[in-house]
């Protein structure tokens, strides 16, 4: 019996010598995703496409009809302020002229008589040589003369008036935007022959939807803005809200908004700013508390509220960090209470404790 007991014991002996140590919580660093934090504006810059327009841009016509004999300006002319645009054909004008003229000069002839005769009648009814009735009714016909001969001379700055109409001259200085009547044409007062817009005061129109309608209520002080152009996108300008449609489009659901570009005092824009080009413009974030960009798996609850772990790089040890929810989006949650650049674990933070130490196995920005 004795010389058994040594092989009966072996087993145990071997199966003592290849047991293996049992890993714990404090011995184990567990390989974890992480995320690390990046904060941004809670609201981030929003930029929308635009068209340049001149804020003011009015179709002018001639102030007489008449036939249209020369147009001196084409499409796309920049001009001056009293350059000659188009002119009418002047010969009923001056025929016009002429006749007012000769209607004065009767007129004048007229009232020249009765005024004379309403003198010499006073003059009787002093000496007693005329009744009233005849007195009254001379200077009667000395007051209608006269009115008659007022009523001319108007007629007379009237008609020179109209030959003066006869030819189109720019009323400020712009450019020709559209052409609408050629030589040759019949126009009658005020029907439009060209489109001018001022140059020197160009806005961005832009079509808002209603969910960025707020962005056009904000106070340019909170929200600036600038406006880059598709054909010199290295010179950004400034601009500042002017207005804003009181109502939707009922086709298209949008609203339009147009913003002044501002340009230094005594400077005009630039060259190469053309009306109709395509613009982007850009409105910054308004001040506020700034946000971080989480997968929405890092995020757990243990009945406390919300949180997530922040890993402590060099040693690997966890913290539980309480985070407040601003937004939830498909794949990641926006939370305030982190600091830039902290690192996140981004997947199985249910199965984590505070006692537990971790390894970064990979690090990926926020927000992906």
């Amino acid at each position: 019996m004795a010389t058994r007991a040594p092989l009966f014991l072996l087993p145990l002996l071997l199966a003592a010598c290849f047991e293996r140590a049992q890993p714990t919580v404090e011995n184990t660093a567990r390989p974890v995703q992480v995320v690390q934090v990046t904060l941004a504006p809670a609201q981030s810059a929003r930029a929308y496409s635009g068209i340049i327009r001149p804020r003011r841009e009015a179709d002018i016509g001639f102030r007489a009809a008449g036939r249209i004999i020369a147009r001196d300006v084409d499409l796309g002319a920049r001009v001056q302020a009293g350059q000659t645009l188009a002119r009418i054909d002047p010969t009923d004008l001056t025929l016009a002229l002429r006749s007012a003229t000769a209607d004065l000069a009767g007129a004048e002839a007229l009232a020249s008589q009765t005024t004379a005769d309403a003198a010499r009648s006073r003059t009787l009814l002093a000496q007693g040589w005329t009744p009233a009735s005849t007195d009254d009714a001379k200077q009667a016909a000395a007051r209608s003369a006269q009115e008659r001969a007022a009523a001319a001379r108007a007629a007379l700055a009237l008609a020179r008036n109209r030959l003066d109409y006869a030819i189109l001259k720019a009323p400020t200085d712009g450019v020709v935007t559209a052409t609408l009547a050629d030589p040759g044409t019949i126009v009658a007062d005020g029907q439009p022959v060209l489109r001018l817009a001022q140059s020197n005061t160009l806005e961005v129109e832009l079509a808002l939807p209603e969910s960025a309608l707020p962005d056009a209520t904000l106070p340019d002080a909170a929200s600036p803005a600038t406006v880059t152009l598709w054909a010199n996108p290295t010179t950004p300008l400034h601009a500042i809200l002017r207005e804003v449609a009181p109502a939707a489009d009922p086709k298209l659901r949008t609203y339009t908004a147009r913003y002044s570009i501002q340009f230094p005092p005594g400077q005009s824009p630039p060259a190469w700013l053309a009306i109709g080009m395509t613009a982007t413009l850009t409105i910054a974030a308004p001040p506020g508390e700034t946000l971080a960009r989480l997968p929405s798996a890092a995020i757990t609850d243990r009945g406390a509220g919300p949180m997530v772990w922040v890993v402590d790089p060099p040693t690997g040890r966890l913290e539980p960090r309480p985070v407040t929810i601003r937004a939830l989006q498909q794949d990641t949650t926006l939370v305030t209470g982190l600091r830039d650049g902290e690192r996140v674990v981004a997947l199985g933070v249910q199965k984590l404790d505070p006692a537990a130490r971790v390894r970064i196995a990979e690090t990926r920005p926020s927000g992906t």
